[in-house]
């Protein structure tokens, strides 16, 4: 079941199975199924209460070109946020400014988690260790290596507080990302950079691959922002699927989850309207 949850929550929002936001249920085979529910809804206030890493190598220089004429800006991001239950775990605002990885470092504190970001590009996480090094998980492999060359070009930031869990003691941070250095394939516990780098700072096992068993009712809740203060709710049954689809949403971008958001509303909505399939007069 685990593995069909993983791979069901990369599809797009039309090829999601779920259940009508209106309560209709068609008629469907017993296959597996996962349980997402789709929300849409004006907020009422402020206060309402991937690929992965492993496979996700470093773009191409066809692919950077590509994307040559669009520098990333960080208004163009999703904001939003988890929870579990009522509890709010993570929340990521707009307009949160990048920098240089030049300018980076001299910022950043041994055991700051970091993220490298661009467009059109899955958001690529670090632990800085200081002497100018970072520790992140890479093409199936945990590696050091200097935040200049990590960075790759793209620019960064600090991302300590997104989530909300309490960090550990920084010398506790470094130890948990150096003493991995060399961990590759079988040996990870990890399907991307950001579930190594933050669980190197909180230390938590709900970061790990398989740490929370996936039954029952879905416990966390992806609550996406949009403009005119709509919200849009995802559940899902474990922090690591949790950030599989919000690191895929980052890829494509916020205009595009909306159109996908759309399509998915407008296709359930008209099969509702005509639920055995007839044409509409």
């Amino acid at each position: 079941m685990g593995n069909q949850v993983e791979k069901l929550t990369h599809l797009n929002y039309v090829e999601v199975p779920t259940s009508d936001p209106n309560g209709f249920e068609p008629e469907v085979d017993d296959g597996p199924r996962i349980g997402v529910s789709y929300i849409f809804s004006n907020d009422g206030g402020d206060d309402d209460d991937d690929e992965d890493d492993s496979s996700e190598p470093y773009p191409s220089e066809n692919h950077l070109a590509k994307h040559e004429e669009k520098p990333f800006e960080p208004e163009d991001e999703l904001e939003c946020s988890v929870y579990f239950r009522e509890e709010c775990l993570f929340e990521r605002n707009t307009g949160t400014p990048t920098h240089s990885a030049e300018s980076l470092l001299n910022k950043c504190r041994p055991g700051d988690v970091l993220e490298f970001v661009a467009t059109g590009q899955y958001p690529h996480w670090a632990v800085y260790v200081g002497d100018f090094q970072v520790v992140h998980l890479h093409r199936a492999e945990i590696k050091n290596g200097f935040l200049t060359d990590v960075s790759q070009g793209k620019r960064g930031r600090i991302v300590n507080s997104l989530y909300r869990y309490r960090a550990l003691q920084p010398q506790v941070i470094v130890r948990n990302a150096v003493d991995h250095v060399g961990s590759r394939d079988r040996e990870l516990y990890w399907r991307n950079s950001e579930c190594f780098a933050a669980w190197c700072r909180f230390g938590r096992r709900e970061f790990k691959i398989g740490g929370e068993i996936r039954i029952g009712k879905q416990p966390y809740r992806l609550k996406m922002h949009f403009p005119d203060r709509k919200s849009h709710v995802l559940e899902f049954q474990s922090l690591e699927d949790v950030i599989m689809e919000r690191r895929r949403n980052d890829q494509i971008g916020r205009d595009a989850v909306i159109q996908e958001l759309a399509n998915h509303l407008n296709a359930a909505q008209a099969f509702q309207e005509d639920p055995i399939g007839n044409k509409a007069v």
